[in-house]
């Protein structure tokens, strides 16, 4: 069996602990930011293309203790590198340490990488590496003086689902807006609106949660290349993935924005996910849209910032107000920096949960609404 972490952002890791369960997986330990459990390599593939949440999958091929960088040295000398990379591997190291002895990140690499050519020399005979072929990108993890060696088996971070032609200000990184349609109450039963949608990324996350389109299909992930990887594994598990799709369906989406050019990219990145047709998008100022109160589900990060006046935040909550306050049977999320928020909105909060967009930090605002009979 092999040891396998994932990486999610601080606030995420109950979803993540959540889809593992439905995945069928039940050997996991989960702790801030992280989630380790045991599986075989064709699970790479699995978890790459399926987890909704997550930031990356790394591989351990090792792990022990160091209090000194000679430790560190010859225990990274000890991994059978030739069996991990080939003479002519794009390889490069990085490091991450907390509360240990040993938290130089710059003497970390540097140290682990002159480690690891060592071996490469004494086996390939050659002193000079080209490093011209597959990428593999290698993870020192340190914390308490426990060194993890990984193998970051996603490459691009998985938040990158491979449908966004172009984002507008400040966009909401697509596993997080996943996150806030899983944290909700919608479903495909029900209307799901955002007022402020720019270019989409929620509404097509929750499309796709709809349709079950694994979030990692259209992408490709660095373990493909990886020298002791079947290629079967990822074949089998897209072919899985495929044949979940569901398309019986029928959805009730719309977004609107008052940007034409966000509208555009809205409807290009959602005919790029495969849900085109599964949601509406209108060029139109948030006031005027008519809604009735019909147990709606509105989730969206509002624009909020120093690109707008305190005027113009004014309007926007002024707008919030008028247009949902009353509406008793909606349910509403709203995502965002502003601190201040549930002070502008006039209905009780229900829940406020503390999220991360990237490195910054954000609020999700909810307020729940009465249930369908």
């Amino acid at each position: 069996m092999e040891k396998i972490l994932i990486t999610t952002s601080f606030g995420l890791e109950s979803l993540v602990k959540f889809q593992l369960r439905d995945m069928g997986y039940k050997d996991y330990e989960v702790s801030d930011g992280l989630i380790s459990l045991k599986g075989d390599l064709s699970d790479l593939a699995k978890l790459n293309i399926n987890l909704k949440h997550a930031d990356r999958v790394y591989l351990e091929v090792a792990s022990f203790k160091a209090m000194e960088f000679e430790e560190l040295f010859e225990n990274v000398n000890k991994i059978p590198w030739q069996d991990i990379l080939n003479e002519d591997s794009n390889f490069t190291v990085n490091a991450r340490s907390y509360k240990s002895k040993l938290f130089s990140l710059r003497s970390i690499q540097s140290i682990s990488e002159k480690a690891l050519i060592d071996k490469l020399k004494n086996y390939y005979k050659k002193t000079f590496f080209e490093k011209s072929a597959e990428r593999v990108n290698i993870e020192i993890m340190i914390e308490k003086n426990i060194v993890k060696v990984c193998l970051d088996t996603s490459g691009d971070g998985l938040h990158k689902r491979g449908y966004r032609e172009g984002t507008v200000k400040a966009p909401l990184r697509e596993n997080l807006a996943a996150a806030l349609v899983d944290l909700s109450f919608y479903n495909p039963d029900r209307f799901l609106f955002d007022g402020f949608c720019g270019s989409g990324t929620i509404l097509i996350e929750a499309a796709r949660i709809a349709r079950n389109i694994a979030p990692g299909i259209d992408r490709d992930f660095d373990f493909t290349s990886f020298k002791f990887m079947d290629p079967k594994y990822f074949k089998d598990a897209k072919k899985e993935a495929m044949e979940r799709i569901d398309y019986s369906k029928k959805l009730n989406i719309l977004g609107s924005d008052i940007s034409g050019r966000a509208i555009s990219l809205a409807k290009q990145n959602a005919i790029n996910a495969g849900v085109g047709e599964d949601i509406s998008f209108i060029t139109r100022d948030f006031g005027s849209v008519a809604l009735a109160d019909d147990y709606g589900v509105f989730i969206s990060n509002p624009p909020y910032g120093m690109r707008l006046s305190d005027n113009d935040l004014v309007d926007i909550y002024k707008k919030i107000n008028n247009k949902l306050a009353g509406l008793d049977t909606w349910s509403l999320y709203f995502i965002t920096a502003d601190e201040k928020f549930d002070r502008t909105f006039k209905r009780k909060i229900s829940k406020k949960r503390k999220l991360y967009n990237g490195g910054q930090k954000v609020d999700f605002y909810q307020y729940f609404g009465k249930r369908p009979d």
